[in-house]
């Protein structure tokens, strides 16, 4: 996977990154680091639509 695959809508993103993060990532920054992207490829679009990333619960709230 890709950035130019990544859900283009914010509420798809976030279904997606949190499913991800869910099932198969410790942290945002290693699914960052494995889809080789910035993390404000992820952040940026999903705080427009007020979410944001908790390390502790490691999702997107």
């Amino acid at each position: 996977m890709d950035y130019q695959s990544l859900p283009k809508d914010p509420m798809m993103l976030l279904s997606f990154i949190n499913t991800k993060l869910r099932d198969d990532y410790s942290s945002l920054e290693l699914l960052c680091e494995d889809l080789n992207i910035s993390p404000d490829t992820i952040t940026v679009p999903l705080a427009s639509i007020d979410y944001t990333y908790d390390k502790k619960l490691n999702r997107f709230i």
